[in-house]
């Protein structure tokens, strides 16, 4: 997988989904439309301000609360680059990875890394590299799911597996 690049946004423990996209605007549909109201209540005008690419740190429970996939989709298509935590809400991080939205756990990396630092994620090799050259290590993805995410997302996946087969017939041989 090519390394992902950009500038660290951090934030705290517990960010859950509406506060990553409101409830009230789970009536869209437009994954460009939701990306404008991505962590509204955080950084106001939050799409406006982040670089494609970047990438946001936060603490303990990113994605907690309900089950939407809307709040990875609308850090995508506001162009994150990948999430980094401490840990996640399971169906937050399954969803992320469905939408090919890396989601990397970090024990240390909230820690460290700086408001605004470049950094890069090495999910190949397990790291995340900081500008000073230390490296922070990263749980590392079965194959499996970096699969997934060098497709861009399971859809992608399970469409590259199947183009070589030619289609299904339904009736026997």
């Amino acid at each position: 997988m090519s390394v992902i690049r950009g500038r660290a946004w951090l934030f705290g423990d517990n960010v859950d989904t509406d506060v990553i996209l409101p409830g009230k605007y789970l009536v869209l549909t437009d994954p460009n439309e939701l990306a404008k109201h991505a962590l509204e209540g955080l950084v106001q005008d939050f799409y406006k301000k982040i670089s494609k690419g970047d990438i946001i740190v936060a603490g303990k429970n990113f994605g907690c609360g309900s089950s939407r996939e809307h709040a990875p989709i609308a850090l995508k298509y506001a162009g994150v680059g990948a999430v980094v935590a401490e840990s996640f809400s399971r169906i937050f991080f399954r969803n992320s990875i469905n939408i090919g939205l890396p989601a990397v756990i970090s024990k240390d990396a909230r820690r460290v890394i700086k408001e605004n630092e470049q950094i890069s994620i090495h999910l190949d090799e397990g790291y995340i590299l900081r500008e000073s050259g230390e490296k922070i290590p990263v749980e590392g993805y079965p194959e499996f799911l970096l699969e997934i995410l060098k497709d861009g997302g399971l859809l992608q996946n399970l469409k590259r597996k199947f183009a070589g087969m030619g289609g299904v017939s339904r009736t026997p041989p």
